[in-house]
């Protein structure tokens, strides 16, 4: 029987090779995840790792959650400190550093470096005047408020030589800085395609952070001493409420389990979708080794004729599929390395922040790999094996197998009905529940295995619906529609493959388009004012741009926007401070309970979570505790609904300036005279000193902007559920060509009636689109009712939240199964086109 199935993949070689594609694809989506996630864990875990490679002890702040403080108030590290660790036993040098965001301008004015990793930071320089950490290539370290020093990298991309000026912005207002020196860094940021300038520690601290403070104190061990007992050493100085130690190698190892827990979530939604794509091959393959054993049950039975088991037969059909995984998952293996490499060198191309390191290939990678393939394709082959094996030799010799019987089909659409209504039935009662999205889940899959199963019964009346346009086509219309509902399940296992695809698709694109209305509709509601100033990067905005704003003619009312965390009763909110004086000119919030009014004072509203959990209304009293300690009584004056722009307590900026240790901005809001015109916002940019790092957004922009992250998703989902849609056009074309085979006698008696070889070619091709088209309205259909029914429990928490079908996209969908029909039939048409009509009627 083990020789019986080699031969019979040697003879089918041609039939099972669709079969292989699809699996391979799959495996290969999901080797190549693999790869590519590692290849970027193991990249980034090295380039963060570098920045501890000469720290053996790290000194940080300790973030404070109790005292009279506010909750999450960082204390930072002064000089005394500083002094009083290299004095530790032990301790050869230390190293004090301070950081943050900044951008760089070429010398055409565009930013440089990669927005979040372009960083800021302070040269520290030892006994011999020299930074280790920061060799210099050219020129000097940078010595007072007016000089910096750029990485090689940077300086070599933007153009710049010792002796010039560069623009630069910390926090909003645009700084001339001369450049004195360029040096070397293994910094991983900056290897990974960002940027970093060096300014001396005074300039340093009071850009980042306070004058004479540290963000972190590095200290280096003196030979014979080990890092664990100058950790100890160093501990007995730390204040033990605002400082902690670390060694380097915890810092490394914290930073490596952040960075894996990061790519564990771009690996899990990638795996998703390679799911996805192997879930849809199983339909292929089912569907190949159901025909090729429908072919073969004479062979079957005669084996079971001279003395095979049911065992062996069935075994003989899992060797086969063994075999077919067993070479899908070996070249799928080998695609997916070269997809994971193809992945990395993209990410690079794009611009995105790559560190260098070599593709990594584990064998956990191989092992799951290989398994996938050939399990998948196993468990796809055992019921057609197990289904061939039950027919008794005699009835398989004369085919009276062939046709199911009235009861089997009634059980089968019996248990496809009462499995699709009650998935629809609890999609249904989930709608609109705030806790309904397990029951919805749970509904969908029962909907969606309902539906598998009820796909032949469907396919004969939705097909009949094509019947006056394919009559048509004379008599290949009519013949096409005979041979789509001559094998119904046939017909139902290759629409499903395509019909999944189309699900997801619709489905997220109907989510997708109804939440940016909602945005829009919430945006365009709730801000009245012309334009919103923000740093580029979203980092703090310096308080002297909104003087600047507020200084201009053309400007008519603004706000700088504050947030931060407080304690506010007995837990932890999010303060927001506003101009109170023109915050209703700018916005207009959704009041449930009394409205803005003048925000002065104590005077504050709170969002309508906020007043649920602390059980406030117009009038009550909130005791807050500010980030100086000090304690305050406000008085709300009304609850509003909030949004992505606005929520938690909102109070004067007047009222809340005096407990701030360093005040920062979010964002501005603020009215033209004219209105958001290119003049105004020609103004601005001007006005702003033409600054890179800041953004100047109207309504549209901010609009934009919101669903900027939705629509990359989207995009990306897309892309990766194309795997799917193509593994469901190999399965056309496989069944295609298998019916092709199959009728290979029916087809050369057409042809010696006179049907000629352009006429077998539109059959074919009718065949293909019609199967296709079908697959393409159960999952447009199914995937708008499954895209409407998750909205209803979005709008539970999006009030804005608007349903939107598609209608152009949904189009695009059904123009694009239609071309899966077309391409799909090319050469199964062709291959039927050119039988011999003689050999073929012949044919068994």
């Amino acid at each position: 029987m083990f020789r019986t199935a080699l031969r019979n993949v040697l003879v089918h070689k041609a039939r099972l090779l669709m079969t292989v594609l699809a699996v391979m694809l799959g495996v290969a989506f999901v080797s190549g995840t693999l790869v590519f996630t590692s290849t970027l864990s193991d990249a980034y875990q090295a380039s963060s790792q570098k920045g501890y490679d000469n720290v053996d002890v790290a000194i940080l702040p300790k973030s404070s959650d109790s005292g009279s403080g506010a909750p999450g108030a960082v204390p930072r590290l002064d000089r005394k400190l500083l002094d009083q660790a290299a004095q530790v036993p032990g301790a050869a040098s230390v190293t004090g550093t301070v950081s943050g965001f900044t951008a760089i301008a070429d010398k055409k004015g565009q930013p440089v470096g990669d927005g979040f990793s372009t960083l800021g930071g302070n040269y520290f320089p030892g006994k011999d005047g020299r930074d280790a950490r920061y060799p210099l290539r050219d020129g000097t370290a940078p010595h007072g408020a007016h000089e910096v020093a750029l990485d090689a990298r940077t300086a070599d991309q933007a153009g710049y030589k010792v002796g010039d000026t560069v623009r630069i912005s910390v926090d909003g207002p645009v700084r001339e800085q001369k450049l004195t020196g360029v040096f070397t860094t293994d910094d991983g940021a900056v290897a990974a395609g960002g940027s970093l300038a060096l300014f001396d520690t005074p300039t340093a601290q009071k850009l980042f952070a306070a004058p004479g403070t540290f963000s972190e104190i590095d200290v280096k061990a003196a030979p014979g001493t080990s890092p664990t007992a100058l950790k100890a050493a160093i501990e007995g100085i730390l204040p033990a409420d605002s400082a902690e130690a670390h060694t380097g190698k915890q810092l490394a190892d914290t930073q490596a389990e952040l960075t894996a827990k990061k790519m564990e979530v771009v690996k899990t939604g990638l795996l998703a979708f390679a799911g996805i794509a192997l879930f849809v091959g199983v339909f292929i393959i089912a569907n190949t080794f159901t025909m090729l054993v429908a072919q073969r049950t004479k062979e079957l039975a005669l084996l079971r004729a001279v003395g095979a088991s049911r065992r062996q037969v069935t075994r003989s059909v899992l060797i086969e599929a063994f075999v077919v995984g067993a070479v899908a998952a070996v070249t799928g293996l080998a695609a997916g390395i070269g997809i994971g490499a193809g992945l990395r060198a993209l990410m690079s191309t794009t611009g995105a922040t790559v560190p260098d390191g070599p593709l990594v290939i584990s064998p956990s990678t191989v092992l799951i790999s290989l398994v996938v393939g050939i399990v998948v394709t196993v468990l796809a082959a055992w019921l057609p094996g197990r289904r061939a094996a039950k027919i008794p030799p005699v009835a398989a010799m004369n085919s009276v197998h062939a046709t199911a019987t009235t009861k089997s089909l009634v059980v089968r659409n019996t248990i496809g009905a009462l499995f699709a209504g009650a998935g629809a039935a609890g999609v249904l009662v989930a709608t609109g529940t705030k806790d309904g999205k397990a029951m919805m889940g749970g509904g969908a899959v029962l909907l969606l295995i309902g539906v598998f199963v009820l796909t032949p019964l469907l396919s004969r009346p939705l097909i009949a619906l094509a019947s006056p346009v394919l009559r048509a086509f004379g008599t290949p219309g009519n013949l096409a529609r005979q041979n789509a509902v001559r094998n119904p399940r046939r017909t139902a296992a290759t629409a499903s493959a395509l019909m999944v695809g189309l699900i997801l698709i619709t489905g997220l694109t109907v989510i997708a388009s109804s939440v940016q209305k909602g945005q829009d509709k919430q945006i365009a509601g709730a801000l009245k004012a012309d334009y919103v100033v923000s740093m580029a990067n979203h980092s703090p905005l310096s308080p002297d741009v909104a003087k600047k704003i507020g200084s201009l003619d053309e400007v008519t009312a603004f706000s700088p926007v504050r947030n931060f965390q407080a304690r506010v009763g007995t837990g932890t909110e999010p303060l927001t401070g506003v101009n109170g004086k023109d915050f209703g000119k700018l916005t207009q919030l959704d009041f449930t309970k009394g409205s803005l009014g003048t925000l002065h004072g104590d005077r504050a509203v709170v969002d309508g979570v906020t007043a649920k959990e602390m059980g406030l209304q117009p009038g009550s009293r909130i005791p807050v505790t500010f980030e100086d300690g000090k304690k305050a009584t406000l008085t709300v004056s009304g609850v509003y609904q909030g949004d992505d722009m606005f929520g938690g307590v909102i109070l004067d900026n007047a009222t809340l300036a005096p407990h701030q240790k360093q005040t920062t901005d979010e964002r501005v809001l603020l009215k033209a005279r004219d209105g958001a015109t290119e003049a105004t916002k020609d103004s601005l940019v001007t006005a702003l000193g033409k600054n890179p790092a800041i953004t100047i957004a109207d309504k549209q922009d901010v609009a934009d902007s919101a669903s900027e992250k939705l629509t990359l998703m989207l995009n990306m989902l897309y892309g990766l559920l194309a795997m799917a849609v193509i593994v469901a056009v190999l399965g056309v074309i496989n069944t295609l060509a298998m019916s092709v085979f199959e009728r290979a006698p029916e087809i050369g008696m057409l042809r010696a009636i006179g049907l000629d070889r352009r006429g077998v070619k539109r059959m074919v091709r009718l065949e293909s689109l019609v199967i296709s088209l079908f697959g393409g309205v159960l999952g447009i259909g199914l995937g708008v009712f499954f895209g409407w029914a998750a909205g209803e429990l979005i709008a539970v928490d999006f009030k804005n939240y608007e349903l939107v079908l598609p209608w152009g996209r949904m189009g695009l969908f059904f123009t694009l199964a239609a071309l899966v029909g077309v391409l799909a039939a090319l050469w199964p048409a062709r291959r039927a086109a050119k039988l011999n009509m003689l050999a073929a009627i012949k044919a068994e």
